[in-house]
């Protein structure tokens, strides 16, 4: 009797042990409950926008050259020089031009002289055809002899008319002459700074093919513009009036404010890829942006103004087994959450994934802008501080409050 309590305890055991391991085995090796990443739904702003690199340059940049070929003796001007209109920046060797000068008054005075000379044989022409006629008619001469004096002192006449054409000849050549002088002196044509030189003193500067650049002239540098490439695909987004920012890499932290200005119609085709320039114009007081800094720059297409917003990735995001989608599907049997897309612009009817009492509950939503960062929400069941789902987390921690990795770069504030 004694014996078969043993056995009966022993079995008691035995079982016990076995429902233990089993116990343990399935706590062991069941799934984790899933657990999410999310996000809270925000206020805030939301704005597409075209993506270009450009360079900054001023507005109006003056090209001074020579006209007149020589060697430079004196230079006044240097980068960054401040100038005036009208200040000497350098000089030509004015030595050949002033030996044309005075080779071109000599020869004008020469006329002038020619032309009192030939006044004064029309006085005597006259006096001798005068007389010639009293003789005559005093049948003191002849016809021909009266002929012959009226026909020198019509020549006499007309010779003045010649000698009036001859100095007028010399002194245009003279003046043309004085102008060539007068160009061996290189001056500003407007107020700004010297933002580059390209000659030294001593330097022979060649003005017979083509007139070389000699300096350039910024006349404003307070207020500059970015030149950008925009793809033909993104120009009807930017539109004259825009809203546009854009960094340097001098100044990787600070966004400077623009709107663009002007979208040049003139094609740009390199490779076959057709880009147009956008300009944008920025004030530049405090003298920071310099010409030649190459900018990356960021033109508003549309904003929507503190909104309702959630990640786009919460737009995205299906938890594992929701239905609705193909995309949905293949992650319920996959056992994981996915992330989906429509494809197409992201507006109208969508749904978000928000977290309400630890499991996952569709919301429909209606979809406005969206930034690739926050998608604006015009209307929906979602208030601000709802935490919405952007991913399924890997490890069974939740993670509330998450912030979702950017898309790209977040929405653009004055």
């Amino acid at each position: 009797m004694r014996l078969r309590n043993w056995r009966l305890v022993g079995l008691i055991l035995a079982a016990a042990v076995v429902a233990l391991g089993a116990g343990t085995w399935w706590f062991a090796v069941r799934a984790p409950p899933p657990s999410y990443v999310t996000a809270p739904v925000t206020r805030g702003d939301v704005a597409t926008t075209i993506t270009a690199s450009g360079t900054v340059n001023p507005v109006i940049t003056v090209s001074v050259g020579a006209y007149v070929s020589g060697t430079l003796v004196s230079l006044s001007c240097d980068f960054n020089t401040r100038v005036h209109k009208g200040q000497l920046c350098a000089k030509i060797d004015p030595a050949p031009y002033q030996i044309v000068v005075d080779e071109d008054q000599a020869a004008l005075a020469a006329a002038q002289a020619q032309m009192v000379k030939d006044q004064a044989n029309v006085v005597y022409t006259k006096v001798a055809h005068e007389r010639q006629v009293r003789l005559f008619s005093e049948d003191s001469t002849s016809r021909d002899a009266v002929d012959v004096a009226l026909n020198a002192y019509n020549q006499a006449v007309a010779q003045i008319g010649v000698d009036r054409a001859a100095v007028a000849q010399k002194a245009a050549t003279l003046k043309a002459a004085q102008i060539n002088l007068n160009y061996t002196n290189i001056v500003s044509p407007v107020d700004g700074t010297v933002v580059t030189r390209n000659v030294t003193a001593g330097q022979t500067v060649a003005a017979s093919l083509q007139t070389p650049t000699l300096f350039l002239i910024a006349t404003n540098l307070t207020e500059m513009q970015v030149d950008t490439n925009v793809s033909e695909s993104d120009i009807p987004g930017a539109a004259p009036g825009a809203r546009a920012t854009f960094t340097v890499d001098a100044f990787p932290s600070r966004t400077f404010q623009g709107a663009v200005a002007q979208v040049r119609q003139s094609p740009i085709s390199v490779q076959n890829v057709i880009t147009y320039d956008v300009v944008i114009g920025v004030a530049n007081r405090d003298l920071r942006l310099m010409p030649g800094m190459t900018a990356t720059a960021r033109i508003v297409k549309a904003e929507a103004r503190n909104v309702l917003r959630v990640p786009s990735q919460a737009l995205r995001f299906r938890p594992a087994g929701a239905g609705g989608s193909a995309a949905g599907k293949s992650a319920g049997s996959a056992g994981r959450g996915t992330d989906v897309t429509d494809g197409g612009r992201r507006s109208g009817p969508r749904a978000v994934w928000v977290e309400r009492d630890g499991k996952p509950v569709s919301v429909p939503v209606t979809v406005g802008l969206d930034d690739e960062t926050y998608a604006e929400i015009k209307s929906g069941n979602v208030n601000v501080g709802d935490q919405v789902i952007v991913s399924q987390a890997s490890s069974g921690k939740a993670g509330k409050g998450a912030s979702p990795r950017p898309a790209a770069t977040p929405s653009l504030r004055v």
